[in-house]
């Protein structure tokens, strides 16, 4: 896993997890952690939620709004729920959080670290020089309002924070890891998310060490207020029409998420869309053939297990289209289409008894999951299958028998009265 992954542009976006979709991302993040833990270990967990491609999929497969900054906090709220019960038996804690909450990480890091026996104060500091480099070192127009520090019982962490410009209604979201870390103040992040928005003062660029220098030894001979006049006078005598200097900046990659709600044929991926639905029409059957035997679980289940699977088991690059993993199953507010509660309930169950007899030495469900991963790789160069426009169309055409809700309420029965309003709330998170 590369150390830096990219950036992001996440607009921020009204309304908030209704109770009946916060619930299920706690029991599918939890259950999806627990899969990727058995197979790759935990390291391999905190690599991947230091990837900003891969974390906005995750968000997005578990019904969050695919483009938005609320999958941040969602998620992070999510897994603290879902993994905190867990912590005994996988050794990974999730402190921190939103607001308030973000305060506490340091004391919450001293109480775990006194039960499972790392060193708690050093990474209560580490948790404050953490967020004071991202609000102070890094000065790119961006207010911290998220915190959240995930750590294994032998120390290794990941921090995941976010930060927000409201002017411009946007939001940004650094990533870091422990491993391979070698300095807080010489490029540190594993990745930054956010759009370019004109020149950044990043002074944890390595090639800013002689400016570091350079601002202790001006405090120390000069002191603040010759600082500031000296400053003042720079300013004065700066021509207004002078050309600004280039940013010395290194780009990122960036995934663009638009303001739009809607999902859009160009924000897929359509070879790897069909590859996952022609995974699950010619592995299903054969993997999971007493499973479809019993009643709820059928096609358009495994439909959304194979999305399920490569958000377990696929290689970074396959994450630069977030979008594509809403439509297993589907967003709160009903884009690409309502939430399916009949499918998603289904997926929870599916993975859980993977899961719990994987525990017990039984890996042939979860095995039957990574098969269909593969699969899908195989046949996306060659399968036919709807386009992007005639899935999403299908499936709201469908949505009722699937029990399909939103924040708006359950969707109506096809040529019921009335239909489901198409805005969001206005609240931001």
């Amino acid at each position: 896993m590369v150390r830096r992954a990219g950036s992001a542009d996440l607009p921020l976006h009204g309304g908030r997890v209704p109770k009946w979709l916060a619930d299920r991302m706690t029991r599918l993040g939890a259950v999806m952690s627990q899969a990727i833990v058995h197979h790759y270990g935990r390291d391999e967990l905190l690599r991947r939620l230091a990837h900003p491609f891969w974390f906005q999929s995750f968000g997005a497969v578990m019904g969050m709004d695919w483009h938005s900054s609320g999958i941040t906090t969602s998620v992070m709220g999510a897994l603290k729920r879902g993994l905190t019960p867990l912590s005994g038996e996988l050794g990974i804690h999730v402190c921190g959080g939103r607001g308030s909450h973000s305060r506490q990480t340091p004391q919450e890091l001293a109480s775990i670290g006194d039960r499972v026996g790392f060193d708690g104060a050093a990474l209560a500091t580490t948790s404050r020089m953490v967020a004071k480099v991202d609000s102070a070192a890094v000065q790119d127009g961006f207010d911290l309002y998220l915190h959240g520090f995930i750590v294994t019982d032998d120390g290794r962490w990941v921090v995941v924070q976010q930060g927000m410009n409201g002017e411009r209604r946007q939001a940004r979201r650094y990533h870091w890891l422990s491993e391979g870390l070698k300095s807080f103040v010489d490029e540190p992040h594993a990745a930054i998310d956010g759009i370019e928005q004109g020149e950044i003062i990043n002074l944890t660029d390595r090639r800013a060490d002689a400016s570091r220098r350079g601002q202790l030894d001006l405090l120390q001979s000069m002191g603040p207020d010759r600082i500031i006049g000296e400053l003042a006078t720079l300013e004065r005598r700066s021509a207004p029409s002078a050309a600004p200097a280039a940013s010395q900046q290194l780009l990122l990659p960036h995934l663009v998420m638009p303001a739009r709600h809607d999902v859009r044929p160009s924000d897929v991926l359509a070879h790897r869309l069909h590859g996952n639905l022609a995974a699950a029409a010619d592995r299903g059957p054969t993997d999971f053939a007493e499973l479809l035997l019993v009643p709820g679980v059928g096609a358009r289940t495994v439909r959304a297990l194979a999305m399920v699977a490569e958000v377990v088991h696929g290689a970074p690059f396959r994450f630069s289209d977030p979008a594509r993993f809403s439509l297993a199953h589907g967003g709160k507010d009903r884009h690409p289409f309502p939430v399916p509660l009949k499918v998603y309930d289904q997926t929870i169950r599916v993975l859980k008894s993977a899961v719990q007899n994987a525990r017990l030495g039984r890996d042939e469900e979860l095995a039957a999951l990574q098969r269909l991963d593969d699969q899908a790789r195989r046949l996306e160069r060659q399968a036919e299958a709807p386009s992007v426009r005639d899935f999403i169309e299908h499936e709201r055409g469908q949505s009722h028998s699937y029990g399909g809700r939103s924040v708006f309420g359950w969707e109506p029965a096809p040529g019921g009265n009335g239909e489901a309003p198409r805005a969001a709330p206005k609240n931001r998170k």
